[in-house]
């Protein structure tokens, strides 16, 4: 391979050994596995946008119903009762337990509401062309802001007091908590299916042609000057 085609190849180091190594361009549906330890650094996709995207609007539709619809319906002792997320939070608050609401409230709503926004905007914004310069920071607070978003964390905290109350009050779930079940599924499923490699190569490519373009309006207004 000569030394201007290996210049051409994007860089990156592999998530799991720290590998620094070129990527190829792959055919559709091939794969990039790391040469230490083998790990899928990248995939190709026919659009490798078209997937994540309806997996985000899907995110963003179940995320509006897990915040508003009840997550269950508890009766005990002839008194009925119902909460969603941010009802939680807020009984937490009153209670007197404000760094728990806190925690709760950035992990289940904030931090999955920034990250599918985040989604939303630079997806959308990818299928323009020539890709403006915002979207790369768009991606970089996006890639922040993912790990926060703990809905399996708090489905799971949520079935276990579930387990632990059963038998002291009658629990019937609601719509929310099918829709956490789902947003649990899908947040994890969009980071999957998205190539952040490829958002990245056409921010690059984007600025390139902008700067050539300024290079070529100069030269233009210095041979008009002569």
């Amino acid at each position: 391979m000569s030394e201007l085609a290996a210049s051409s190849q994007s860089l990156m180091a592999c998530p799991e050994c720290d590998l620094l190594q070129r990527i190829p361009p792959l055919p559709i549906g091939g794969k990039a596995q790391c040469a230490r330890c083998d790990f899928v650094l990248a995939t190709s996709h026919a659009d490798p946008l078209e997937l994540p995207l309806t997996l985000t609007v899907s995110a963003a539709i179940t995320f509006a119903v897990a915040n508003t619809a009840p997550l269950m319906d508890l009766s005990a002792v002839g008194r009925q009762a119902s909460t969603t997320i941010i009802g939680g939070a807020g009984q937490m608050w009153l209670e007197g337990e404000p760094i728990t609401a806190a925690i709760v409230m950035f992990c289940a709503v904030i931090a999955p509401a920034c990250y599918i926004m985040l989604m939303l905007a630079v997806l959308l914004a990818a299928r323009r062309s020539p890709l403006p310069h915002w979207v790369g920071e768009l991606l970089r607070w996006g890639l922040h802001v993912q790990p926060w978003a703990m809905y399996d964390v708090m489905l799971l905290g949520i079935l276990v007091a579930l387990i632990k109350i059963a038998e002291l009050a009658t629990v019937d779930p609601g719509i929310g908590m099918y829709a956490m079940g789902v947003l649990a599924v899908l947040l994890p499923a969009i980071m999957v299916s998205f190539d952040a490699r490829e958002i990245w190569q056409r921010v690059a490519w984007s600025d390139d042609q902008q700067r050539s373009a300024s290079g070529t309006d100069e030269r233009n207004y210095a041979e008009s000057g002569r």
